[in-house]
């Protein structure tokens, strides 16, 4: 997977291309460039703020020249446009893989759980005969997204420059940072297709904003004061928060007690943002020189 803008030292000397008579080829220059423009950029607005981050700054942070800087970007709204969207991209990669190993899980575990109950248990539990996708078990649902929101506090907090970056300055970029915000958010709104149905007269399309942007302004709150390494204790309050208007008090604070103590299928290894080169490793060695 390619790694989260600003995980990485851009001017890591280990990042740096080769240069002498085996030259590495020019796509593969530019892809390094872009990724480092992307980490120095990235660094750069959250240490001044977009409005005081200059290209002259980004440039300095990534290690690469002006000129390579106007071969990629035409701008620095630009620039970080395209820093933001490959970032929230492979962050929400991370949170459908997430998504898609718990709904993988949550159909052997509501059967097992299943098994043996009365039939008004079973009903209030959200578990009826149906499989997850159709939305009938409540406790799959629940799983899968208790098991999103721990991957997206974690990956966030392990990297505080991209969360400062795409949570807050994002708001500085202008109308252009906000409508790619709003897309973003949008694509929330597939980890709620298996919910349980919406009370009768209640918009769920609206429902689900509302509690997408409610959850969002809670990560913007922690961020912008400066708390990012406290996002992973958030996880009990937003699981409850996002689980109750879907699934009713009672299973949303099962969910949220299940994260709280780290059971089931919450009991994750910390996840953090990759950090593994998504150019191959060829080219990447000599010291600290400017592209």
């Amino acid at each position: 997977m390619a790694t989260l803008p600003g995980a990485r030292d851009a001017r890591d000397p280990q990042r740096a291309i080769k240069r002498g008579p085996s030259r590495v080829p020019r796509e593969q220059v530019a892809a390094t460039q872009r990724d480092r423009l992307y980490d120095g950029l990235v660094r750069t607005v959250a240490e001044h703020g977009y409005a005081n981050a200059s290209v002259s700054d980004i440039c300095r942070a990534s290690g690469v020249t002006r000129p390579a800087f106007y071969e990629h970007f035409e701008s620095k709204q630009g620039a970080f446009l395209a820093a933001y969207r490959h970032g929230t991209d492979v962050l929400f990669a991370m949170l459908r893989n997430a998504f898609a190993a718990s709904v993988a899980e949550g159909r052997e575990v509501a059967g097992r759980e299943t098994e043996g109950c009365e039939v008004e248990d079973r009903e209030a539990d959200g578990c009826g005969a149906g499989d997850l996708e159709s939305g009938d078990c409540l406790r799959g649902w629940t799983r899968a997204t208790r098991s999103v929101l721990a991957v997206l506090l974690d990956v966030l907090a392990s990297v505080p420059a991209f969360a400062t970056a795409a949570i807050v300055e994002i708001d500085a970029v202008g109308p252009e940072g906000r409508r790619a915000r709003a897309e973003r958010l949008r694509d929330f709104e597939a980890f709620f297709a298996v919910a349980p149905a919406t009370p009768a007269g209640v918009d769920r399309d609206e429902l689900v904003g509302s509690v997408v942007s409610g959850a969002y302004g809670t990560l913007y709150r922690y961020i912008a004061d400066g708390r990012i390494a406290e996002l992973p204790g958030l996880l009990p309050a937003l699981v409850y928060f996002v689980v109750a208007p879907f699934a009713g008090p009672r299973a949303a604070a099962r969910a949220a007690a299940e994260a709280a103590a780290g059971s089931g299928a919450g009991d994750h290894q910390r996840s953090v943002a990759p950090c593994v080169p998504a150019q191959a490793e060829a080219g990447v060695g000599a010291a600290g020189a400017k592209d």
